[in-house]
């Protein structure tokens, strides 16, 4: 147990549970970063402005010189994929937001508070789903302007649980790098990162029509699976692939997740804890 947690059952144990009080650091935190996106237009303006500039540039720009499997509409085939590289995209604002708390000083005010450590990288994960709800929902509707006419019901719904999911466990990995690199200027090179994250996948492209070897990185990379298993969830599913893991999609999406998760989200605490211990 961190000499934070123990701040928390010291200090508040006296009228209410260790649950209630890390409920309501988490809480605290969550308000801070969603004040601090209130306060910084031009933070909303990009996050929210750069998913509907991709929607129209590649759905209008490079659509019609793309082709899929089965010859289906490209335009169907690529929205699922552009919600899930927004999603994928977000881990680096996840670091570079963390990076810059750490290096003026903030988490180390957090640390010196009687407040749970985990509530601090908690509320950060929720304030990252509140805001990738945000762009999930300005990206749907771009695209239904755009002319995509997705499924409705519950299989609407379990796409958009994938994706959030498919985020969630991707904001640990942006927490634990954020808590890593050393100031903000070096948290914009991770752009290295998620560039192959989403090329080399099925956001694009039908892993299929890539080289055999390049397929078949593309086709168990974990955003391919979410990118997939949107597709067939929405409706919109214009030809899968003959692997495994293709023809497994939904089982993929949901798995993912959980591994990542299971790697990241303990190496971010334990980071978190280790500042300047």
């Amino acid at each position: 147990m961190s000499t934070a947690d123990l701040g928390v059952a010291d200090t508040h144990g006296r009228t209410h549970g260790r649950v209630y009080w890390l409920l309501a650091d988490c809480w605290n935190i969550v308000r801070r970063g969603l004040t601090a996106y209130q306060r910084q237009p031009v933070m909303i303006a990009w996050q929210l402005g750069f998913p509907i500039l991709s929607v129209l540039l590649y759905g209008y720009v490079f659509g019609s010189a793309m082709r899929v499997p089965g010859d289906g509409d490209y335009r169907d085939f690529l929205m699922p994929g552009m919600f899930v590289m927004t999603m994928a995209f977000g881990f680096i604002n996840t670091a570079t937001i963390v990076v810059y708390d750490s290096t003026k000083g903030v988490i180390d005010r957090f640390r010196s508070m009687p407040m749970a450590s985990s509530a601090v990288v908690a509320g950060r994960g929720v304030t990252d789903l509140i805001v990738a709800c945000a762009e999930l929902a300005i990206m749907m509707l771009t695209a239904f302007a755009m002319g995509w006419r997705p499924d409705g019901g519950w299989g609407f719904l379990a796409a958009f649980g994938l994706l959030l999911w498919l985020r969630f466990a991707l904001i640990w990995i942006g927490v634990w790098l954020g808590l890593i690199v050393p100031n903000p200027e070096a948290a914009g090179g991770l752009f290295a990162v998620a560039f192959p994250l989403t090329m080399i996948s099925s956001i694009f492209v039908a892993p299929g029509l890539m080289p055999d070897w390049l397929g078949f990185v593309a086709a168990w990379n974990p955003v391919s699976s979410t990118a997939a298993a949107t597709r067939e969830l929405f409706g919109t599913s214009v030809g899968g692939g003959d692997s495994w893991v293709e023809e497994h999609a939904l089982l993929m999406a949901g798995v993912w997740p959980v591994v990542l998760t299971a790697i990241f989200l303990p190496l971010a605490v334990r980071r978190f804890q280790k500042l300047s211990g």
